[in-house]
């Protein structure tokens, strides 16, 4: 049913600005939901079950995070046959982001510019969202530093995003990737990431004896290092422990849309001509790695075949999110149902 009616209303959602589009289609799913016209999926097949961080998914298609920033609409989200959602990014105070316009669609690329800039309404309220919610299953939260915080002290920020979060979470992931934020990719250099990894991982170890389980760290990471900064960051995740990398978030690079209106709008680009870029930090990443550090495979992934790609180069769950915004829901089954022949388990 939803994706028959997203295939109707979509010319209708791409005549609107694109931020509105986004808000208007989730909140017209929240609709539909509470209606019962949005049937809650089957349940998938015991091939489709992967342990991943210690965690049972049913299936290794999630949402990545930046669709439902405050955890508003997790409950009619998990009607599309996601195997694990993600929600965020969330920091400490509320903050309104950048100003809009702050999306752009560029359709002949199937892509999207964005520059948001983390805006959400802070931790206390999407902690109170997740506790209304219905949903139990694999949930992830985004955590991030405020705007305003001096990114010498953004752990923080990351800390007490942390505290608030982990009662809630089945996993806990740090953006430290993005590129809205003024300087917040340098916490990916070799000595932030150190420290900023060391002191979650010191809040993590109380956090897991005062509520007695440890809810495990996931690194989301972007797609614009290089090769030696990406090897560094393998060690630190070794170093720490961490429980997953995620791999990628958007790229500042502009391959493939040169030339399309709003290309050269400032922001992250997402959609297919991000896919070789993080596919590439995946295949680096797992020879790197080496089996230790499970991946979360996310960037350009427009059909089941885009999916199993990046299993191929050793992702082990992926993440939608562009993808949806041009396919719609039919790219969720579609990616469940080109993964469910796989094995792979951690």
């Amino acid at each position: 049913m939803v994706r028959m009616i997203y295939s109707l209303v979509r010319p209708l959602l791409f005549a609107l600005e694109a931020e509105t589009a986004h808000h208007f289609t989730l909140a017209s799913l929240a609709a539909l939901s509470r209606l019962g016209l949005v049937p809650l999926p089957a349940p998938p097949p015991a091939r489709c079950r992967r342990r991943v961080m210690g965690i049972e998914f049913p299936n290794p298609v999630g949402l990545a995070a930046g669709l439902d920033k405050n955890g508003e609409y997790i409950d009619a989200l998990a009607r599309l046959g996601f195997g694990f959602i993600e929600i965020g990014t969330v920091t400490p105070r509320p903050q309104p982001g950048n100003p809009r316009p702050r999306m752009f669609r560029l359709p002949r690329a199937g892509a999207v510019i964005n520059r948001l800039g983390f805006n959400n309404d802070g931790v206390d309220r999407l902690v109170a969202n997740v506790r209304r919610a219905r949903y139990r299953g694999v949930l992830g939260i985004n955590i991030g530093k405020n705007a305003d915080t001096p990114i010498e002290r953004a752990a923080d920020d990351y800390v007490a995003c942390l505290r608030k979060v982990y009662p809630l979470a089945s996993y806990v992931t740090v953006n430290v990737s993005s590129p809205n934020t003024t300087e917040l990719r340098r916490l990916q250099g070799a000595p932030e990431l150190d420290a900023l990894l060391g002191a979650l991982k010191g809040e993590q170890s109380a956090l897991a004896q005062s509520h007695g389980r440890l809810v495990p760290l996931a690194v989301k990471i972007a797609p614009d290092l290089d090769r030696a900064q990406i090897s560094a960051i393998a060690d630190l995740l070794k170093k720490h422990r961490i429980g997953a990398v995620i791999a990628t978030n958007t790229t500042t690079a502009r391959d493939g849309v040169a030339g399309l209106a709003h290309s050269t709008e400032a922001g992250g680009l997402s959609g297919p001509p991000l896919k070789a870029r993080s596919t590439a930090v995946i295949r680096q990443l797992a020879a790197d790695l080496e089996g230790s550090v499970p991946l979360i495979g996310v960037g350009g992934i427009a059909s089941g075949a885009d999916a199993r790609e990046k299993l191929e180069a050793g992702a082990e769950l992926v993440q939608l999110y562009t993808g949806l915004v041009y396919r719609g829901p039919a790219l969720v089954r579609e990616c469940v149902a080109a993964l469910c022949g796989e094995s792979r388990t951690s």
